[in-house]
Order: structure tokens, then C-alpha cells, then sequence
């Protein structure tokens, strides 16, 4: 079980929307999700419509006349994606738990009781950085937090992060840190300035996924629905079903990672890199600043090691690539569109279309 915390004491940087969309999206990979909101003002219930009177105050307070255990107020929301609500009452746990021993560790001891129901356990943390987020914080194992491309949010990225090396320090307890940039407007060259000082400030930290300003998902919120069940084919969908993607990839390149080869593996994967065949794409977009290339190949992730070269006006990559069809689609500027000097083509499920690549 992973337990990833959503965090950002700055608000309207996309938490809430990240926390339920993700959640959904893991979901639909197959992945058994519980969203725990923790953020008093209750953001991530209302933009479900779950219609709740009791949330985590029952769980986690002493002092509540109706104490329950998390199994009583756990909602379904979508197929294997289930929330514990939150309303005002939650609020009233930062004073409550200021004097108690062992505050930190509130949520650790709820979740020892469900670890062995989901997959992903995500927290809608607080836009603060007080106890409750502290408690998030201890519980989980990863955070993810949400930026915008703006300096007051890189400010606020930095303040977090002096948050998890003090848990880090103080209570013994390592967390790995990941910044998701978000409501990325991909029309403004400031958007584009902004993402390559990202880079290079938080380098290894970033998410090759980045969350586009799409009407769809507030939208969403407005009909009290996930992006998932509200609109597929939009491209907020399509972002967080690729976040989805990439976090799933991590997991398992993590446990790859820790597995250890035989010799008769090794010698396997040596035959496998001999089949490779190095492919070159190319592109003529003189007038374009950055291209990227995502595909089947690589998770649709827009990752450093797929953007293209420019060259006298044209853009190219190689690819070592083993023989198969892949689909694939450029990222031009922050735009998606199909090769347009390659014939073959196929409609992908969002309505749009892939161009093929044959690797022999």
C-alpha cells in the first residue's frame, strides 16, 4: 500500500482537484483507492456531492459525542475508489490535538486498520502547515505538491519542502517529494519560462506529467463529478489518466529496482538490448520552442529523454526501440498533435489520432 499526501499551504494551485482526479484515474487502472480529506473546508466532498453528516473528526477526535471507527465512514464514490469525508468540525482538531502525546501519528494508527484493502491511500491535505498536515505527512511515504508556474508558488514549494526534511529530522520518518505542475496555460511564453525554472530548481523532482487549464475540470466540479465519469475525451482526463500512469510506473520500476537478477535473467535482458533498433523521428516546425515525442512506448509521458533536437529548423530524435507498432503523438509547445508527414494514422479513444511507427 502507498500512501501519498496532496499538499500545498497555497491555495487554489489545484490540491483538491488533483487529490479526486488522481484518485479516479488509478482507479480506472485497476488500482483500489480510499481519498481521505483532510482539509477542513471539506473541498474534495463537495466536488463529489458526497452527502455526509459525519467525516474523519468522528475518527481521529476524543471529544466527538459520536465516535466511530474509519470502516463506518468510508463512500463510495466510483468503482474501487472510495472517500472519508471531512466538514468544519475537522478544523477544530488542530487545538484539540496540541497538547496530546503521540499527536503525529493519529492517522498512522487509523491506517494500520485498512492497509490491506487498497492499493493507494491519498490525503487532501490542509492549505496550511499545521498538526493536520504534520499527520499526513508522518502517515504517508510520498507527497505530491501541486504548483502552478508562478513565483509565489515555487516559494511555497520551497516552504513544504523545509516541512519534510524537519519530519525528516525530527520524527525520523523519510518521505520522498515530487512537485506536479499544474494549470499549465501552454498560449503563454511565461508559462514555458516559469516550467524551465521548475526544472531546474526541483531537477529529478518534477513530474514529467504536466496539468493543462482545461474548462472540463471545473466543470466537473460544478456537476460534482471526477473528470473520469464527467468528460474521457477531454484533456484533463487525459493529463491525470497519464499522472495515473506514471505513478503506477514508478511503482513498478521501484520494486524492479529491489528485485534482485539471476544469471539467467541478466543474460535475457543482454539478447533483449541486442533486439533494439535505433528509430529517428522527425519534424519540420522551424517556428516551434520545445517538441516532445510521447507514446506507447513510453507511457505518453513527456519526459526529458524524448524531446527532440533542432537542427537547421528541423527536429529530430533517436529511439532505441524493440520490433513492434507503436503509436505515438508529438507535443508541440505544449500542444498535441499527430506526425504530419507520416500517413499512417489510427483514432485514438479520446477522438483523436495517432500516427503508427513499424519498428522491424
Amino acid at each position: 500500500m502507498r500512501v501519498i499526501s496532496i499538499a500545498n499551504q497555497k491555495g487554489g494551485c489545484g490540491k483538491t482537484t488533483t487529490a479526486i482526479n488522481l484518485a479516479s484515474t488509478l482507479a480506472l487502472n485497476g488500482r483500489r483507492v480510499l481519498l481521505i480529506d483532510l482539509d477542513p473546508q471539506a473541498h474534495a466532498t463537495l466536488a463529489l456531492n458526497v452527502d455526509s453528516q459525519n467525516s474523519i473528526y468522528n475518527v481521529i477526535s476524543n471529544l466527538s459525542p459520536r465516535k466511530m471507527n474509519i470502516d463506518d465512514i468510508i463512500i463510495r464514490v466510483e468503482n474501487s475508489f472510495d472517500i472519508v469525508p471531512s466538514n468544519i468540525l475537522v478544523g477544530t482538531l488542530e487545538q484539540e490535538l496540541a497538547d496530546e502525546i503521540g499527536r503525529e501519528l493519529k492517522l498512522n494508527e487509523i491506517f494500520s486498520k485498512i492497509k490491506d484493502r487498497y492499493d493507494y491511500i491519498l490525503i487532501d491535505c490542509p492549505p496550511s502547515l499545521g498538526i493536520l498536515t504534520v499527520n499526513a505527512m508522518r502517515a504517508s511515504s510520498e507527497v505530491i505538491i501541486p504548483a502552478e508556474t508562478s513565483r509565489f508558488s515555487l516559494q511555497g514549494v520551497e516552504r513544504l519542502m523545509d516541512i519534510v526534511n524537519l519530519i525528516r529530522d525530527r520524527l525520523n520518518h523519510e518521505i520522498s517529494c515530487k512537485v506536479l505542475v499544474t494549470m499549465f496555460d501552454s498560449r503563454l511564453r511565461h508559462s514555458f519560462s516559469m516550467l524551465a525554472k521548475m526544472k531546474e530548481q526541483f531537477t529529478g523532482k518534477l513530474f514529467s506529467t504536466i496539468i493543462h487549464v482545461n474548462v472540463k475540470l471545473k466543470e466537473s466540479v460544478v456537476e460534482g463529478q471526477t473528470v473520469t465519469g464527467y468528460d474521457r475525451y477531454s484533456r484533463g482526463f487525459k493529463d491525470y489518466f497519464s499522472l495515473a500512469k506514471e505513478i503506477i510506473h514508478t511503482e513498478q520500476k521501484t520494486a524492479a529496482e529491489f528485485t534482485p537478477l539471476s544469471g539467467r535473467m541478466r543474460d535475457l535482458v543482454k539478447a533483449g538490448s541486442r533486439k533494439m533498433a535505433t528509430t529517428t523521428i522527425h519534424l519540420d516546425a522551424p517556428n516551434a520552442q520545445n517538441v516532445y515525442v510521447a507514446g506507447s512506448f513510453n507511457n505518453w509521458s513527456l519526459e526529458d529523454a524524448y524531446k527532440l533536437k533542432k537542427e537547421n529548423g528541423l527536429w529530430a530524435i533517436d529511439m532505441p526501440l524493440r520490433p513492434g507498432t507503436y503509436s505515438y503523438r508529438f507535443v508541440i509547445d505544449g500542444k498535441w498533435q499527430e506526425d504530419p508527414a507520416n500517413p499512417i494514422k489510427e483514432k485514438n479513444p479520446f477522438g483523436e489520432i495517432n500516427s503508427l511507427l513499424e519498428v522491424k
